[in-house]
């Protein structure tokens, strides 16, 4: 029988007898989820609805050959890239905006903008100008937009670090920046529409992070500050790759600041307490909002989005307020809101909130996996010494509990200890020891990482998965928080069949759990022997492979003052010297030990090795005594009135004597 599925099901069951209990305790938001957002959606988003005309079947053709072309990427030189992008630009002249609203069309749209030059991007963008609302809001021409956008700001970054470098004799000249801010007003009479259309706040978060100067990110990154994890999937389907523009912050002119004003009061000009608290907990909504508080502290100290859905920082405790903030702790949506809202804001604003409505209940937010342990974890990096150690105080004890579904609470209580000087780290010890250890005879391997039903060994292409992932990784904050728990490690894997440690250093997760192990100075010599012995004899296969040959790279270290089993290491991969150096990952191995040194020159590849001992384990000098003056060994007698001992003169020998 195969293994029974339905994750989402029981995280669904789990949230509804979260609910269930809570709603006793505090009064539950006014509204549920679906009725907030039902009543959004029903505030009839103006989305324009333009027809740019359809490409008909000839033209179709043309430009679905031109996009696998540029898909394929098989051109010669840059000079023949750049050439067939102007052409099939010159090609589409007049028929951008069909081209752009067309399911294929749209991919060759954005190739050809990923890939222009600078003259091109800004024709492209003239082409689109007084349409680009339209385009916003359409399901295929979003996307290109948003990658015209981040070209965008690295043109206007350009041209303000070099203002002369792009002015030609052309009368027409207009700067990326003055372009940019057409684009800007043309769309805000509908910002506040754009902010729960599904397509348009996606383009809306761009626009912020752009005039704010904030790093723009991956469109192939998924749960990053624009792209949602079915966005990633879709991205990685079509095959488009960012070029050098994502991933990075960009320099903004002075009249970017003034555009982030400007934006931001017409929102909130737009927006009451009720529809800021029900954006706080839309799907689509909820992540504007978020960056919204984030980039307000730029241009207004009052902070008023945040003031907009919680009360000021001198005011006591509400009833509305509480249910709300009840709601959020409860609530996926509102959850992931309240804990990016709040990793970044101001400390008294923080703490009002938890000594109003979290303090007493702080392991009761713990034990809700999906929703308040998420805003646990980030109170743990956020407030005060004094108040995170409250909060230990009351976790600390239920550890065993709180890690059967949460491991991440688990790191987030290990991490809070390590920055607070150790605090209760003895006891934090004693509860993982009697969670995954709970006597001598007890594998750390299993009950951590569960190999057993891992999917080590497996042939087919399902591993690794995040829960291995997520085990893998808390296995290696365990081996760094306490060595302890790296010796049960080694122990375990000493216990482990060959084949099954071979195993584990191909697995794209629990190799790196074996790579922390490999550290001489904290392992024994015995064990460090008995382990290479283990690996002795797979070298070859180790190196051919893209985690084996991390684990290879590390036995170079870890050999250290036993030169025979380097020695062994060497002359095994001399053994299959061309199947080693075919590999790509084999020969970074090859390079990495010096292997063509071992080959050429023996007596210098040595030389190398015991450099390498002194620099790791340099010899320690001898501590002389510290010589005694006379008068420390006198002064005993001197104090006590004795008279000194007769001194025999020293009989003087050589050339000197009388």
């Amino acid at each position: 029988m195969g293994k029974v599925r339905g994750r989402r099901a029981q995280k669904e069951q789990k949230l509804k007898e979260a609910q269930a209990e809570h709603e006793s305790e505090v009064k539950i938001y006014d509204e549920s989820p679906s009725v907030s957002e039902n009543k959004i959606d029903q505030e009839a988003v103006k989305e324009p609805n333009t027809f740019f005309g359809l490409v008909d079947t000839t033209e179709l053709d043309y430009f679905k050959q031109a996009e696998a072309t540029l898909n394929a990427n098989a051109f010669e030189s840059e000079a023949d890239k750049a050439g067939f992008v102007a052409s099939v630009l010159e090609e589409s002249k007049g028929k951008e905006l069909k081209l752009v609203t067309n399911q294929i069309c749209s991919k060759l749209v954005e190739r050809l903008i990923l890939n222009c030059t600078d003259d091109q991007l800004k024709q492209l963008f003239k082409a689109f100008n007084g349409h680009f609302l339209s385009l916003i809001y359409h399901k295929y021409s979003s996307h290109c937009v948003e990658t015209l956008l981040v070209r965008t700001a690295a043109l206007i970054e350009k041209e303000l670090l070099n203002p002369t470098s792009n002015y030609t004799n052309d009368d027409e000249y207009v700067s990326m920046e003055n372009l940019f801010l057409f684009f800007l007003n043309e769309i805000k009479p509908n910002l506040k529409d754009m902010i729960i259309h599904q397509y348009a706040s996606h383009t809306l978060r761009l626009i912020i992070l752009i005039i704010a100067g904030k790093e723009l990110p991956s469109t192939t990154v998924s749960n990053s500050t624009l792209r949602s994890k079915k966005s990633k999937i879709a991205r990685k389907m079509i095959e488009i790759k960012d070029n050098q523009d994502f991933d990075k912050a960009f320099q903004i002119p002075s009249s970017f600041k003034d555009e982030l004003k400007n934006l931001l009061d017409s929102i909130r000009s737009k927006l009451d307490q009720r529809t800021a608290r029900e954006y706080a907990i839309h799907k689509v909504a909820s992540p504007v909002l978020q960056l919204l508080i984030q980039v307000e502290g730029i241009v207004d100290r009052d902070r008023q989005f945040w003031h907009l859905v919680f009360l000021k920082d001198d005011e006591e405790k509400n009833s509305s307020e509480e249910s709300f903030v009840e709601y959020l702790l409860s609530d996926p949506v509102g959850s992931h809101f309240f804990e990016n809202t709040i990793k970044d804001q101001r400390l008294k604003y923080v703490e009002r909130l938890y000594k109003l409505y979290m303090s007493e209940r702080i392991l009761k937010l713990a034990k809700r996996d999906t929703t308040g342990s998420y805003v646990v974890q980030i109170l743990l990096k956020k407030l005060k010494q004094n108040e995170v150690r409250q909060i230990l105080d009351q976790l600390i004890p239920e550890m065993s509990i709180l890690m059967n579904s949460n491991l991440e609470m688990g790191k987030s209580i290990i991490d809070a200890s390590t920055l607070h000087k150790d605090y209760k780290k003895p006891v934090i010890i004693e509860e993982l020891v009697k969670k995954y250890t709970p006597n001598e005879e007890s594998d750390i391997l299993e009950t951590v990482l569960q190999l057993s039903t891992s999917t080590l060994g497996n042939t087919r292409d399902d591993w690794p998965t995040a829960e291995e992932r997520r085990r893998a990784l808390f296995l290696e904050k365990l081996m760094e928080y306490d060595s302890s728990f790296l010796n049960l490690t080694v122990d375990n894997l000493l216990s482990l069949p060959k084949e099954r440690l071979i195993q584990m250093c191909l697995h794209g997760v629990f190799s790196h759990v074996v790579e922390d192990v490999l550290k001489p100075e904290d392992v024994e010599i015995i064990k460090r022997r008995r382990l290479l012995n283990q690996f002795v004899g797979s070298i070859v296969e180790l190196s051919c492979n893209a985690y084996g040959s991390h684990i290879v790279d590390k036995l170079w270290d870890f050999t250290l003052k036993l030169n025979n089993y380097k020695e062994r290491i060497a002359q095994e991969l001399i053994g299959e010297k061309e199947k080693v150096k075919e590999s790509t990952y084999g020969r970074q191995v090859w390079k990495n030990w010096s292997m063509e040194l071992f080959v050429r020159k023996r007596h210098d590849w040595t030389f190398k090795v015991k450099e390498q001992e002194y620099e790791k384990f340099p010899p320690k000098k001898p501590e002389l005594p510290a010589a005694k003056s006379d008068n420390q060994f006198n002064g005993k007698r001197k104090s006590e009135g004795q008279e000194e001992p007769f001194q025999k003169k020293q009989k003087v020998r050589g050339r000197n004597r009388k």
